[in-house]
């Protein structure tokens, strides 16, 4: 479907803008520093959106997207689900240096900054953990219909900790500078797949 004017115009400012919030913080992004990056004046930006908290959560959801994105198609490329997993488990080494140079994980930038004073953007931030943990759940689900994961298989327990352990490790290799914790964390939920999930 064709954009109108204002429609680019929004996109526009969602997409120089969501790099720079996931890397400085989307607390710490002024609106000068929204202005300075698209290069639109700040009448411009209120006419496009009500305020800079909705700038943020868009640009949240933009970041979030190009993320969910991406590891749909690695496993769109698997031919069953338990490829499917491992190649959901592999985009964040394979994508490692991708993800460090915008800032990290979207997801846990935006959720830390929720929970610690940006309010509004919870809820938002909570649905899309859910619907990552959903897509999880779904491919366990499927390799239990085809005979490949173990029929007792708790799904969403399992989505859980994997989310969990991609999460730390993602932490932990951003704070540290290294790949080290990460890997760590992918082989260990590699394991966990090959070990406890797989039939």
């Amino acid at each position: 479907m064709k954009m109108n004017k204002a429609e680019k115009t929004k996109l526009f400012i969602i997409e120089k803008t969501a790099p720079m919030f996931n890397t400085k913080g989307y607390a710490a992004t002024s609106l000068s520093d929204i202005t300075e990056v698209t290069g639109l004046s700040k009448g411009s930006i209120y006419g496009n959106f009500d305020s800079k908290d909705e700038v943020v959560t868009e640009a949240f959801k933009y970041n979030a997207a190009l993320l969910y994105k991406g590891f749909e198609e690695a496993m769109s490329t698997a031919d069953n689900a338990y490829m499917r997993l491992r190649a959901f488990v592999n985009f964040y080494r394979d994508n490692w240096n991708q993800i460090y140079s915008i800032g990290g994980c979207p997801m846990l930038n935006a959720a830390t900054e929720a929970d610690d004073h940006l309010l509004f953007l919870q809820e938002v931030v909570k649905k899309y953990f859910m619907i990552w943990h959903k897509r999880i759940v779904h491919v366990i689900e499927e390799g239990k219909a085809e005979g490949a994961f173990k029929p007792e298989t708790n799904s969403d327990q399992y989505a859980y900790t994997i989310m969990m352990l991609i999460e730390g490790g993602v932490l932990l290799s951003r704070t540290l500078g290294s790949t080290t914790q990460l890997n760590i964390a992918l082989d260990r939920i590699l394991k966990i797949i090959d070990e406890e999930i797989k039939v």
